[in-house]
Parts: C-alpha cells; structure tokens; sequence
C-alpha cells in the first residue's frame, strides 16, 4: 500500500504554517480532529462524544473548515426534514520533526476524504 505523505519543512514559509500547527494543537480542535478521521459526524455527535459545548464546536469547525484540515463529508436530511451535515477530517495523521535544521512535518491524508 501506497503511503500518501506530503512534508512541509518551516524555515521558509513558517508564517504560512505556525497559525495551522497552533490551530492543531487547540484542546477543542484536536478533539474534534480525532473525532473525525475514522468516520464522518454531526456537530451534535462531535459535542457528545467529546464534552464540548455546541457553541464552541461551531466556532472551531468554522476555524478548521477554512483552515482546509475538516470538510463536509455528506449532507442529509432527516425525517424531520432538516439538514444534517457531518464532519470529517482530511488529515489521517501528523509527525513532527524538530532538529537543528529546522522543523520538518509529515502529512498523511486522510484517503477517505482526499485533500
């Protein structure tokens, strides 16, 4: 099997990176990231599985979403003939390498949810 990984090295373009990366590393956004990478879910699914209030998981979807690391997996409608979104996230896992070169990461897409 084909590893997909795509590497980033920070010395040129860490301005580009560093807001992505502390994005990452936010409580809320790394518990909705983990929450997402296996299946795709709803806002309501995410705030269960995870303790976090349905405001702040908004706020933060919106910030990954434009970010380009979640998506919109599907949209359904539900028998109360509302709509339902649910959430995946394009990134199937991250490393970081810190050396006295730099910062270099490893970026494995998530193939279920191309970026």
């Amino acid at each position: 099997m084909m590893r997909h990984t795509q590497q980033y090295d920070f010395k040129n373009e860490e301005q580009e990176f560093m807001p992505l990366l502390k994005e990452l590393f936010n409580g809320f956004s790394y518990k909705i990231l983990l929450s997402t990478i296996d299946e795709s879910k709803t806002v309501f699914q995410i705030c269960n599985e995870n303790d976090i209030a349905i405001s702040s998981t908004y706020k933060k979807i919106r910030k990954l979403k434009d970010s380009g690391i979640l998506s919109i997996d599907k949209i359904v409608i539900n028998e109360k003939g509302k709509k339902v979104v649910f959430y995946k996230s394009k990134i199937q896992s991250l490393e970081l390498m810190l050396n006295k070169q730099g910062v270099i990461w490893q970026l494995k897409k998530n193939e279920k949810n191309p970026m």
